[in-house]
């Protein structure tokens, strides 16, 4: 192959020994400088740090662009609700979509997004945000799935099928970011095994699916910075797992020396060039601090990936029309629907009938607000968004009577709130409270019970009339201890996206029935968490958290984790499993019954742990080992089978440093939720 420029479309129809092979005659066509040039964004920090301060993500962010030889580089676009860039589909986020629990919807988003991106020119989604909620306080919850690593994984793996029929994907953060206020300088100290077991599982889960890319962190683990990590990049990442992929920086402070991140695995710095700028990387590599054979390494890996992702696709699909389309405008609407949780329903008040209501008075200023969440890195840009109290109205129609309130006026408007069939109050947290840290604005809560402002008005309201509906809105777990017996209805309503409203209203008035599901607990008190400090340069994480640290210390949560209601009911009966026995390597199938039980079709969420009869090593009371989602009419009943294989129940030996699955008892437990008493129980055993 001469030194001209190359037609990538050419490169279509390789298989992968060919994808290699092209790759590596590519790279022997390339001088020092230009293989470089791939291992950092376009352009300097002085020439793209004010663009990207006004307007963040605003056209695709390139790397590794070569003109001459024609290589098309990466083309980034950011996530996780959509597409940064211009005019997009703003899905909830992803906390809310977690709480779906619906990988096949998840998958669809995906797609929806890689079509979106790549109208837009990317060839990259960095917006697979799968961090583990070690603690809700933390600011960007809202941009992760939830707290369990099994149910962080299926989601993440999720997106990435749907992303990567179009763009390359990335999963991020790498690893064991879980705190904003000092996300640049924490130091995480971290035993082996939790770091494999919990903080890294889902990420692997992700390698294994073909994740084209991985994001390192900002943080310290065990003193090293993420970026500068080896055992982290290479160790782990690239020869346990045999990741194939390329690994980029998180932007700006990912790294902080050049040579550092080469030697730790680091393949491009991003945004643009700075710590690994190809002057840099070549003085480097003439004083011995890195090898040519690191940077050859570090562009193969470019190369295979865009060569491998060129091919996917049609380029018919990706045109203007495709942004904001009806299709992808419905899926954000589905994905509301099934996001928001329905966490109390006393005296069944919901849903509520048209018929029957004449007037209802809405409360609470985050009812007539544009809430979609962070507008930090993530933020997506719809050209509309349907509030609370748009959807609300728009569900309620012509004949009921509407009144709004911003919550100033309660005391002055007692008559109307008390004289209305029903109160919707809307309270929560917007952008200005948690998410990404910038200046006084986002960053980790404070605390995890609402705005004293937002209690006052609960109780205010529920004195005049007790007919009264709470609707939360915000990314992560709250408290509700202080009024939560003075309502009958609660609902978990997350940042819902672009249609939020539209889903709200739907599921208040009964035209869709509630099946979202906390994929987080909701705590009784910050006392039943791990220790958090929003200022902490250094902190532990231990293997206890969410409902595992709820189950080993024995405390009741307000909600717990799986925990959702629905307008009809569901019983669960003859657990049974396959054979009693099996062996190290075999799967077994759990087979179970559910049966609507209740007067309307829904959909329910059956969830399985498994539980652990003494062994070796202190392990969870139960932990989650699959879930299925499925829709059942009235009296219909299906026969659920779910598959567990030998060695999705193995512990990290951190003194073999390797995996073991124990010859011991295991109790598998199914039901709709984590809480013990929902649970059915029935044992196996493990042996050689």
């Amino acid at each position: 192959m001469s030194k001209t420029k190359l037609d990538w479309l050419e490169f279509k129809g390789l298989n992968e020994q060919e994808i290699e092979e092209k790759a590596k005659e590519i790279l022997g066509m390339m001088t020092l400088k230009e293989k470089a040039k791939q291992m950092s964004g376009d352009g300097t920090l002085l020439r793209n740090l004010i663009p990207l301060a006004i307007r963040y993500n605003m056209k695709p962010l390139p790397a590794g662009v070569n003109k001459n030889l024609g290589i098309p580089g990466v083309r980034f676009s950011d996530g996780p609700r959509g597409v940064v860039m211009g005019k997009s589909t703003c899905f909830p986020v992803s906390m809310a979509r977690g709480a779906s629990w619906d990988i096949d919807l998840e998958e669809k988003i995906g797609n929806a997004i890689g079509i979106e991106a790549r109208a837009k020119g990317a060839n990259y989604f960095g917006g697979v945000c799968i961090n583990l909620l070690r603690h809700p306080a933390w600011g960007r919850a809202q941009e992760t799935y939830g707290e369990d690593p099994y149910h962080l994984g299926e989601m993440g793996v999720a997106l990435i099928k749907g992303t990567q029929k179009h763009v390359m994907a990335c999963a991020k953060h790498y690893a064991c970011n879980n705190m904003e206020n000092t996300r640049f300088k924490v130091d995480v100290k971290v035993d082996e095994r939790t770091l494999r077991e919990i903080y890294l599982s889902h990420f692997k889960k992700c390698v294994e699916a073909g994740v084209a890319s991985i994001m390192n962190a900002y943080n310290k683990v065990n003193g090293k910075y993420c970026g500068h990590n080896r055992h982290l990049l290479t160790d782990i990442l690239k020869n346990d797992w045999k990741f194939e992929g390329f690994v980029i920086t998180d932007f700006l402070l990912g790294i902080r020396r050049g040579n550092l991140a080469v030697n730790a695995g680091v393949d491009i710095e991003m945004p643009f060039q700075w710590r690994m700028k190809p002057k840099k990387l070549i003085k480097y590599l003439r004083n011995g601090e890195i090898t040519e054979d690191q940077i050859n390494e570090s562009v193969l890996r470019i190369l295979k990936m865009l060569i491998r992702f060129e091919q996917k696709g049609d380029a018919d699909l990706y045109t203007k029309d495709k942004i904001l389309c009806a299709d992808h405008v419905n899926l954000a609407l589905e994905a509301a629907r099934k996001s928001i949780v329905l966490l109390k329903n006393e005296g069944n008040v919901l849903p509520l009938n048209r018929d029957k209501i004449n007037k209802i008075a809405v409360i609470g200023k985050l009812a007539d607000l544009e809430n979609t969440g962070d507008r930090g890195s993530s933020r997506v840009y719809p050209p509309y968004v349907i509030t609370s109290l748009d959807g609300i109205k728009k569900a309620a129609g012509n004949s009921i009577e509407i009144f709004y309130n911003n919550g100033e006026s309660v005391q002055e408007k007692k008559d109307i709130i008390k004289n209305s069939d029903v109160v919707i109050i809307v309270v929560g947290y917007t952008h200005a409270d948690e998410g990404e840290y910038v200046r006084t604005k986002g960053g980790d809560r404070d605390f995890l019970r609402l705005k004293q402002i937002d209690e006052k008005l609960i109780l205010a309201v529920s004195a005049i009339n007790s007919k009264c509906i709470v609707v939360l809105e915000g990314g992560s777990a709250i408290i509700t201890e202080n009024w939560n017996d003075k309502v009958p209805v609660m609902i978990m309503a997350w940042y819902l996206g672009m249609e939020g409203g539209t889903a709200l209203g739907e599921i208040i008035f009964g035209d869709f029935n509630p099946c979202g599901k906390l994929p987080i607990v909701f705590p009784k008190s910050q006392d039943q968490l791990p220790y958090f400090d929003k200022n902490a340069l250094e902190i532990e994480y231990k293997y206890y958290h969410g409902y595992r640290l709820m189950d080993k210390n024995d405390y009741k949560p307000a909600f717990p984790f799986g925990f959702g209601l629905s307008y009809t009911t569901f019983s669960y009966k003859n657990l049974n499993i396959e054979k009693n026995t099996i062996n190290k390597n075999e799967s077994i199938k759990i087979s179970i019954d559910i049966t609507n039980t209740g007067d309307s079709a829904g959909e329910e969420i059956a969830q399985m742990y498994v539980g652990y009869i003494n062994s070796a090593v202190e392990r969870p009371i139960k932990d989650l080992k699959g879930f299925l989602k499925f829709k059942l009419n009235p009296g219909e009943t299906k026969t659920l089978t779910f598959n567990l294989n030998g060695k999705d129940l193995a512990y990290y030996n951190k003194d073999k440093n390797e995996w073991v699955i124990e010859e011991i008892e295991y109790t598998a437990l199914v039901g709709p939720s984590s809480k013990t008493e929902d649970l059915l129980k029935i044992n196996f055993k493990i042996s050689s």
